[in-house]
């Protein structure tokens, strides 16, 4: 269905904020910038953010909703014959090989990242979306598998893929933010992933293989 004029319009101003908060964010520092500067800057008033985003965090973080769900999404589109792991790190793969930006590999994503570190409160924001994912994972791969209530592999399955995403992503970051370029990133974390696929077992590469 197409998008209304109401519904685009409250698009456009959720963007417009998002825009306003992060610029202010990364020219002083996420805990120096209030709401009330932010309304100020982006011509809204301050019910007017808080009508958008829940806490100040969402405002810098507010791209990141897609990511909680992103392994699922990878597992439920598994080829046949792939398992669950398989599918994840070859989405992964794919990913850093083609230098993209939703994996930090993007000029500035230093800047996006520096700004997390400066702030105990995106920290532990980053950190609960973290647990939000393993979360979703583990959920997914229990429906895939059709593994029972009591079944530990689908908890154990979704931290060993948590644990390689966000190693992953960890490693970009901080290649970033010491100054790494985009591409020579990707080429030391290409070696890194498929380091780390070498450390899963065979229980894990083997769990939630598509038969059909």
């Amino acid at each position: 269905m197409a998008e209304g004029l109401r519904e685009r319009k409250k698009r456009q101003t959720r963007q417009h904020i998002s825009d306003v908060a992060t610029g202010l964010f990364l020219e002083r520092g996420f805990d120096a910038v209030t709401v009330a500067e932010i309304a100020e800057a982006a011509d809204v008033s301050v019910n007017t953010v808080y009508n958008y985003f829940a806490a100040k965090e969402d405002l810098y973080l507010d791209r990141m909703d897609g990511v909680v769900d992103r392994m699922s999404r990878w597992v439920r589109g598994r080829r046949a014959g792939e398992s669950a792991a398989e599918a994840v790190v070859r989405e992964l793969r794919s990913e850093v090989e083609a230098v993209s930006p939703r994996v930090g590999l993007m000029d500035g994503y230093e800047k996006f990242m520096k700004v997390i570190r400066e702030a105990p409160t995106l920290r532990a924001r980053l950190f609960g979306l973290q647990q939000a994912v393993l979360e979703d994972l583990e959920t997914t791969l229990r429906a895939e598998a059709g593994a029972a209530d009591g079944d530990p592999m689908p908890t154990l399955v979704a931290g060993q893929l948590a644990w390689l995403h966000q190693t992953v992503m960890g490693v970009i970051g901080r290649r970033m933010v010491d100054g790494g370029k985009p591409a020579e990133v990707s080429r030391e974390v290409l070696v890194l992933i498929d380091e780390m696929e070498d450390l899963l077992s065979e229980k894990v590469l083997n769990y939630a293989v598509r038969t059909g």
